[in-house]
């Protein structure tokens, strides 16, 4: 489970990707992406986001520059790039959710995840914004007729929303977590060291 205003869930998915990498070809594995809004109820014009993380968690300014430092820097070490001083605002994700449902039935979910990671965090444009998504959609190799028309209507809107409260049923209430076959759960962006051990680990049981 991710959402794709979530720094957290950028880093967890590189460091998977750096992890998946290591062990190979002994471990083989598939990514299936599952939706997790971190702000269900936000509005279209989305929020001023130093305003939104002290409303939400408390945070003073100077703790906010401090976190998205050191967000900057985990980012870095598993190659993403973070502009942390021009990303401005946090957005709804719910029609980001909708088109990445519908990736998947594409075999394009796991690249069209990690260009939105991009677009928001690194090119802060709006995942909100319907045009950006049919762009990002297309830049992928999806249709951008088929996204456009999509995001029109209210396709996937209840599959995403049933995906959501069934794993909110099962206790998750934080992104990223990652859930490997069904039976085990990793939280947090972790370094790549930790997905590595915990994929071996698992692996070696299952044989």
């Amino acid at each position: 489970m991710s959402d794709v205003s979530c720094p957290w869930c950028a880093i967890g998915l590189k460091s998977l990707e750096q992890a998946l990498e290591r062990v190979a070809p002994d471990v083989v594995a598939e990514l299936h992406f599952q939706p997790f809004e971190l702000n269900p109820d936000m509005g279209p014009e989305g929020q001023d986001i130093v305003e939104h993380i002290t409303e939400k968690y408390g945070s003073s300014l100077e703790q906010q520059i401090q976190s998205r430092e050191m967000i900057r820097q985990r980012g870095e070490a598993v190659g993403f790039s973070f502009d942390m001083a021009r990303r401005g605002r946090i957005y709804n994700t719910f029609d980001a959710h909708r088109l990445l449902h519908w990736a998947e039935t594409q075999g394009r979910q796991h690249a069209l995840k990690l260009a939105l990671l991009e677009a928001y965090f690194t090119h802060c444009e709006d995942p909100s914004s319907r045009e950006l998504l049919v762009r990002v959609a297309g830049q992928v190799g999806l249709d951008t007729t088929e996204a456009q028309r999509i995001l029109e209507s209210g396709d996937y809107a209840d599959e995403v929303r049933a995906s959501e409260q069934f794993f909110q049923r099962a206790g998750i209430r934080s992104v990223p977590a990652i859930v490997i076959n069904q039976r085990h759960l990793i939280s947090g962006g972790q370094p790549p060291e930790v997905f590595e051990r915990a994929l071996r680990e698992i692996a070696a049981q299952a044989d």
